[in-house]
């Protein structure tokens, strides 16, 4: 299944997600601690992304820090708390690595067009981009937790195409989630549907200079 829309006209702008497109996260040590305490992998991420504990954080009311001792109290019925909040900060704290294809790409794109990242994210974000070295990668960061809207609501894609100083429908959107590039393709833009490095270059390869 999938809801891009390849570009067919000229691109203005490319507006494009954080998480798991350019950011990763090794879960590998949260995974061993799941065992460890005798639950299944991903337990940890079920309790934690459950809107009314993500959404929260998304949108800025709460720090990580809250948000590590909500996902503590959601765990303590099945673990000891000492043990749930370990959990809690393992997922919290999780590694991270960036994609350099990924990055590469979108540097060369933003010689040629604004790039605006997209990100429903947490008020360490602009931070976490500094430790990976990405602080200069985008002319402006759409952060869920700094204007008060997460995807899929229209709004966040409205200010991110503002920003870019682009029409809506000159917008190039990448996100690896379907239902925020729906959302995208809806409002008019177009949409990649990130599965990995190969179609996000069938997509913006015609942007590249040199």
């Amino acid at each position: 299944m999938t809801a891009s829309r390849i570009p067919d006209r000229p691109i203005d702008a490319v507006l494009c997600d954080v998480d798991n497109v350019i950011r990763f996260y090794d879960t590998a040590p949260l995974a061993e601690l799941e065992r460890a305490a005798g639950l299944p992998e991903g337990t940890t991420a079920d309790v934690a992304f459950a809107p009314e504990l993500d959404l929260p954080l998304l949108l800025g009311k709460i720090t990580k820090e809250k948000w590590v001792h909500s996902i503590a109290s959601a765990l303590t019925g099945l673990v000891p708390r000492a043990q749930a909040r370990e959990l809690g900060a393992a997922l919290a704290n999780a590694p991270t690595r960036c994609d350099d294809a990924v990055v590469d790409m979108l540097r060369r794109v933003r010689r040629r067009v604004p790039l605006v990242l997209v990100t429903n994210a947490t008020l360490d974000l602009e931070r976490d981009l500094e430790s990976l070295g990405l602080a200069d990668l985008a002319d402006h960061v759409v952060n869920s937790a700094r204007v008060g809207v997460a995807k899929p609501e229209r709004e966040i894609y409205e200010i991110a195409a503002e920003r870019a100083q682009a029409p809506v429908q000159r917008c190039l959107f990448v996100d690896d989630r379907i239902e925020n590039v729906e959302a995208a393709v809806a409002l008019g833009m177009s949409g990649v549907h990130y599965l990995g490095p190969a179609g996000l270059r069938t997509a913006v390869g015609s942007l590249f200079d040199g």
